[in-house]
């Protein structure tokens, strides 16, 4: 067997030092990879020297040395999982790794002392080894649990291997304990478990790739680590006994030990299965060492289920009854800050406060910007020095049944307050307790916040709306004032003209229907809705093209299909008045406007074309169709070429433009025979 050892520890050794040079030539900068590097050359050192012990027959100490300073090095490198250490000159300025490094090394120190004043008995050290083992377990156990899926996939490896080679040394430290020797067939095992390992940590090696693991430690952590510690502990006193047994017992002591020690572990197992006892355990750990009284996790989904699920009249009143059943009160209030001395009671339930609180209320407000606090009345009035800031009336709070006052802020602006009173158990709030309130108080305030902005949003829509509409109409009223002008300028000129006097007819009673629909608009603060029907669109475009040959250039027809269409004809006769009339605007007197007709069995297509000045390819796609964007100055309202566009497309038309500077531009519009009104 000590040549099989032999081979065993070489081979570690040799895996070891294989595994160093490779995290060394991938070159991580991070801690926990240097400190990996340090843990292997410990394991390293620790093979070697167990091959030489084998070879050369020295005394074993040496290399339990050996094997407490690698238990010590995977140890730490385990804790250092779970902190952002940057540098490895921190390492030891964290509180739990110097922590375990002084409790480990003066464990270490005292049980080698000890061996040495008691010639050199190993029984303190197996006690020792099972400790550091059993340590080191926890700890392996601690960094898994509180790991989320993602870190468990990455880190798993690594902790089957180092519990692997700690579970194995606690058995064989436990039975040298309980027998008085290491079992050496044991002993000689050992190189191959640290063999068989070295894939293990090499996955974990390459999976953990940032050289950072961080974890929480959680009451479920703590309770199940509590757990594992306490059997350990308990394993360790039953191998003491089963010692003092195997000593004092004679011939029958190692029967007896074993049998002892198997009755003690059945004994343990049915503890640890015991209900009552776990319970017992977690309510000791909760109230021993954790302050926490909330899970805030469930707190917080707690809270957004209740905003989503409570059914009130306004959210001033959802969140004022949330922040009461947080209290366990009957009676609050919400009350908004509008100025330094004017507030608005928002919301109130079974709480009225009267012009005679309103003092009271700045003062508090006051004080709540400055300091943040959330104010307890009996609180207040029992220790006042903790509100040194604070000159409440005591008497007037309670003659308004005023208990606990909760700040409201949004960001960092102070919003108002949460009035509370009538709390069915009142108690003292603690500090978890004003942590719970605060976070409370500053969700609620953002939802608050978010529905507010959500109605002035609305309320912005809204006149929005009605602006939009305002433009419709004047530009109606500033197409029928430009209508009557012309008739005005042309009427001393050709008043004899018989033509000229039916067109003059024709246009008053066009600008009598324009401005009926637009009164109806007002009348209804809205928009009209198109009325459709049957109209010839050669004829509606010979008799706009009629009206604005008034001004020159004059606009020429050169095709004219027969079309019948059913449309509205009042909106298409303003849209094509006003794309002629802009055409006829970009061109020199001496121009030319053209307008074609085109029909086919499913379409119709109306072209306006110039040669006037042109748009650039720029223009026409950032600036032609935004509604309020005029070159025209203040002539213009720049909803022309908007509006245009707007019912061509809402009867699924098209309208396309292609223009060059100082050449002039085509308007081209499609539209089906059969139009589709959105």
């Amino acid at each position: 067997m000590e040549f099989v050892g032999q081979i065993g520890y070489s081979l570690s050794f040799i895996a070891y030092l294989v595994f160093t040079l490779l995290i060394v030539a991938a070159r991580n900068k991070s801690v926990l990879a240097k400190w990996t590097i340090v843990s292997a050359l410990s394991t390293t050192f620790a093979s070697g020297l167990s091959f030489l012990q084998i070879k050369m027959g020295f005394s074993l100490q040496w290399v339990m040395i050996a094997d407490g300073f690698k238990i010590a090095c995977w140890s730490v490198m385990v804790l250092i999982c779970n902190t952002e250490l940057t540098s490895v000159r921190k390492l030891f300025s964290n509180y739990h790794i110097r922590q375990y490094v002084v409790i480990s090394s003066l464990l270490m120190l005292s049980c080698w002392v000890a061996t040495y004043f008691l010639n050199f008995s190993y029984e303190y050290l197996f006690l020792l080894f099972i400790v550091l083992n059993l340590w080191i377990l926890v700890l392996i156990e601690q960094l898994y649990r509180s790991a989320d899926d993602q870190i468990r996939w990455a880190i798993w490896p690594l902790v089957i291997a180092l519990a692997s080679v700690s579970i194995f040394d606690f058995v064989l430290y436990a039975q040298a304990t309980m027998v008085g020797g290491i079992d050496f067939d044991f002993w000689y095992s050992r190189g191959f478990i640290a063999l068989a390992i070295v894939p293990l940590l090499l996955i974990s090696t390459r999976r953990v790739k940032n050289g950072s693991v961080r974890i929480f430690v959680s009451r479920q952590v703590v309770f199940y680590s509590s757990i594992l510690m306490m059997a350990g502990i308990y394993l360790l006193v039953m191998a003491l006994a089963g010692y003092v047994i195997n000593y004092i017992g004679g011939e029958w002591g190692s029967f007896v030990s074993i049998g002892f020690l198997i009755f003690s572990g059945i004994v343990l197992v049915t503890l640890l299965i015991t209900d009552s006892l776990r319970k017992k355990l977690k309510v000791f750990i909760a109230k021993n060492f954790f302050a926490n009284r909330y899970e805030y996790r469930d707190e917080w989904l707690n809270l957004i289920e209740k905003i989503e699920t409570t059914s009130a009249e306004s959210y001033y009143q959802m969140a004022t009854t949330i922040m009461m059943s947080k209290l366990g009160a009957t009676s609050g209030a919400i009350i908004k800050k509008q100025s330094e001395m004017h507030f608005d009671v928002k919301y109130s339930k079974k709480l009225v406060l009267s012009e005679a609180f309103d003092l009271q209320l700045t003062l508090i407000s006051q004080y709540c910007q400055q300091k943040g606090w959330i104010i307890d009345v009996d609180e207040y009035e029992l220790t006042p020095s903790m509100y040194s800031e604070l000159n409440l009336d005591v008497d007037l709070c309670r003659s308004f049944n005023i208990e606990t006052i909760v700040p409201i802020f949004i960001g960092k602006a102070f919003y108002g307050l949460f009035v509370v009173g009538s709390i069915a158990e009142k108690k003292q709030l603690n500090w978890e307790d004003r942590d719970l309130l605060f976070a409370v108080s500053k969700q609620l305030g953002n939802f608050i916040s978010l529905h507010e902005a959500n109605d002035e949003l609305a309320e912005s829509k809204q006149f929005d709306a009605f602006n939009r509409m305002s433009a419709f109409l004047v530009h109606d009223l500033k197409n029928v004032q430009a209508q009557l002008a012309l008739i005005t300028t042309n009427a001393e000129k050709h008043r004899d003209n018989t033509d000229f006097v039916d067109d003059v007819f024709e246009t008053v009673e066009s600008a009598t229907d324009r401005l009926a629909k637009v009164l109806t608009q007002l009348r209804n603060k809205q928009v009209a809705q198109s009325k459709t029907k049957e109209t010839d669109i050669t004829e509606l475009v010979r008799k706009v093209v009629k009206q604005r040959n008034v001004m020159k250039p004059k606009v020429k027809i050169e095709q004219m299909q027969p079309s019948l269409i059913n449309i509205d004809k009042d909106t298409l006769h303003s849209v094509l008045n006003h794309l002629i009339q802009n055409a006829q605007e970009a061109t020199n007197d001496d121009g030319w406007v053209k307008v074609n007709v085109l029909s086919n069995i499913d379409l119709i297509q109306i072209t306006i074309e110039d040669n006037g000045s042109g748009m650039s390819a720029e223009f026409i796609k950032t600036r032609l169709f935004k509604p309020f964007d005029t070159t025209k100055g203040n002539a213009g309202m720049g909803i022309g070429v908007y509006e245009a566009k707007q019912f061509i497309e809402s009867i699924a038309g098209t309208i396309k433009v292609t223009s060059r500077e100082n050449q002039g531009s085509i308007f081209d519009i499609r539209i089906p025979i059969k139009p589709e009104y959105a």
